[in-house]
């Protein structure tokens, strides 16, 4: 896995948009707030939100920890790219994904799911 595939599934989904944030973390973002962030600069990591019950297994694992800043709403952060296969990698990143955006508004979330109809 590489930032390029990241930036695929990522980009993959209903009304996501990218933006740099603090300088050097490439962030994606669904209706605003964001999924999933990567580093630009440095060793590449990669946080994303995942369920409550999966969140403990995760961050006891090997190359996985608590996401600095974020770990009280339960965001990991994958400190080693090969950590995951490709299709954990598109689990994780499309449910966090869905995770966030289940926090939207029900408005923003009928209008991101517009976008994906292509209505």
């Amino acid at each position: 896995m590489h930032i390029e595939n990241l930036r695929e599934i990522c980009l993959s989904l209903p009304g996501v948009s990218e933006d740099v944030k603090w300088g050097a973390d490439l962030c994606f973002l669904i209706g605003g707030k964001m999924f999933c962030v990567t580093n630009l600069e440095g060793t590449p990591t990669v946080s994303f939100k995942v369920q409550d019950e999966e969140f403990e297994a995760l961050t006891v694992s090997e190359s996985i920890i608590p996401a600095p800043y974020m770990a009280r709403n339960k965001w990991v952060q994958v400190q080693d790219w090969d950590r995951l296969t490709n299709q954990e990698w598109d689990h994780y990143v499309k449910q966090s994904y869905s995770l966030v955006k289940t926090k939207l508004t029900k408005k923003l979330q009928n209008e991101i799911d517009a976008i994906g109809t292509g209505s």
